[in-house]
């Protein structure tokens, strides 16, 4: 007489979860986060050298030519205006890009996505129509978030 316990059968989702959390993504019933500022850091796979460091480096000669060739003053101005253009037009987009990027690039592969899961790069957001909020974080298992949505 054997004793041992029927494995459960499987999630209708099993193996499927990326792909079920890009149409929970699309349909906006859960929302993406992503750590900026580590994903847009040298050594991640999306940051990129030119839009961190070109704009930063234009400022810095712009304003050291000013106060060398002409005065201090307008190297003072060249710095204050080069840092209000990097704060306000230049941020937004880094922005959003590293954010476009870090998307496409987590929900590429399984690999990838648990990969920047591990590292706590990522979290999940609903707001559920009876007004519950449910997360997720890098402590929690992000395929059982995702297999909760499950209806049926």
């Amino acid at each position: 007489m054997s004793t041992e316990i029927p494995d459960a059968l499987p999630h209708p989702w099993a193996g499927q979860e990326r792909e079920r959390l890009r149409d929970l993504l699309d349909d906006g019933t859960v929302k993406l986060g992503i750590h900026i500022r580590k994903m847009n850091s040298p050594g991640s796979p999306v940051y990129r050298y030119a839009e961190n460091v070109v704009p930063a480096a234009l400022i810095l000669v712009s304003s050291f030519l000013g106060t060398a060739l002409v005065h201090f003053y307008l190297g003072a101005a060249i710095l204050a205006v080069g840092c209000w253009w990097w704060i306000a037009k230049v941020m937004p987009r880094v922005k959003d890009g590293v954010f476009n990027r870090s998307a496409a690039y987590v929900l590429s592969s399984d690999l990838n996505f648990d990969v920047m899961w591990a590292r706590g790069l990522l979290s999940l957001y609903a707001k559920l129509p009876d007004g519950r909020e449910r997360v997720a974080t890098g402590r929690d298992d992000w395929r059982a978030y995702v297999r909760s949505f499950h209806e049926g």
